[in-house]
């Protein structure tokens, strides 16, 4: 199976492709043109595009299914070229703007939620994603292929910058190395451009791999599925606790590396009485204390056979306020997408049952 030129960086290209200015120019009709054939390439010499065509495809994966929420939301699942699916999420944060005179003022702003595995190792109690067990490792190429094939199938122009999550389908810090060149290729200038500053690797805790994420210096911010205060509870919600607790994950998290003017999330999945109560909130209070900390605090989006509850709004909210009075910046996340198949790993779950 040949590969896919979007598992390239730039200066890769530059070393297979003579003279290395090329390797720019393909970039350009890569990530600024949405180009899906190297013919379509036509500044480049025609011996040159045939070459390329020999050596390599461009998408490593087409739109399988999609969903689309009331409020905007798209959920996405992707085929990959072994018939593995992964899904992806495009969550419109901002609308657009116009003017009284339908002049356009602002830009909608958008942020995607992408995969880095098939299925996932972790094992998390609450996750549908874990229920199929882990397949493998996306390349770098099927990462960044998500937020093209995402961007172009929502006209979004090339120049229109986006967030990148990672936190769809898999533990990105467990394909550290393709979650890396990802990250380059997005923020090559020539490419995406989308800034390591808006790029978030959002990890269940991998302390290890936090300490490596942090020696690359990517300039990406983190953020922890923490869940839980206690490692008794933790590891019940992710089984992988046992060998990165919460004291281990804490520690890494104080030595990554963060802009002076950011924080570091701390992802709080909130289920109805487990982990939503007075004590809980007094307890991560405790435990994030000398850390320049933001907590999200996230509705659990029950799905079919699910283990667990969504908590009442009026638990989430007594909760934040909690954490605020005592000096914590703490935000509810809005549930995006709640009549779709919101959850991760939802959708891929209908779509094997429809085929079945």
């Amino acid at each position: 199976m040949k590969p896919t030129i979007l598992d390239c960086t730039k200066e890769e290209l530059s070393h297979v492709i003579a003279p290395p200015f090329r390797a720019k120019q393909i970039f350009k009709w890569l990530y600024a043109q949405y180009v899906d054939d190297f013919d379509a390439m036509k500044n480049l010499p025609q011996v040159m595009r045939h070459a390329l065509s020999e050596a390599y495809v461009i998408m490593p994966l087409h739109i399988l299914n999609k969903e689309i929420s009331r409020d905007g939301t798209i959920k996405y699942l992707f085929a990959l070229r072994d018939g593995k699916t992964v899904e992806s999420v495009l969550l419109r944060m901002k609308e657009a703007q116009y003017g009284s005179d339908g002049a356009l003022l602002h830009h909608a702003k958008y942020t995607v939620c992408v995969s880095t595995q098939v299925g996932c190792k972790v094992g998390c109690s609450f996750c549908l994603t874990a229920k199929g067990g882990f397949t493998r490792d996306l390349s770098a190429g099927e990462i960044v292929a998500q937020v093209l094939a995402l961007k172009k199938d929502n006209n979004i122009a090339a120049q229109r910058r986006l967030n990148i999550v990672y936190m769809g389908m898999g533990e990105p810090l467990d394909n550290l190395h393709n979650l890396a060149k990802a990250i380059a290729i997005f923020s090559d200038e020539d490419g995406l451009a989308i800034a390591a500053k808006r790029q978030t690797v959002s990890t269940s805790g991998l302390s290890s791999r936090i300490d490596q994420l942090g020696a690359m210096n990517l300039g990406v911010h983190i953020a922890i599925s923490l869940h839980a205060v206690d490692d008794t509870l933790r590891s019940e919600l992710i089984p992988m606790n046992k060998a990165h607790n919460i004291a281990s994950i804490i520690e890494a998290v104080k030595r990554f590396p963060i802009d002076a003017r950011k924080r570091v999330m701390f992802e709080y999945l909130m289920i109805k009485g487990k982990n939503d109560d007075r004590r809980s909130a007094k307890k991560l209070v405790t435990l994030l204390h000398g850390i320049k900390a933001k907590v999200n605090l996230i509705y659990f989006n029950p799905y079919e056979g699910s283990l667990y509850e969504r908590p009442s709004k009026a638990d989430m909210e007594a909760f934040q306020e909690y954490l605020i009075a005592h000096g914590l910046l703490c935000t509810i996340r809005d549930s995006k997408g709640i009549d779709i198949s919101a959850a991760c790993g939802q959708l891929k779950e209908k779509v094997n049952q429809e085929i079945a």
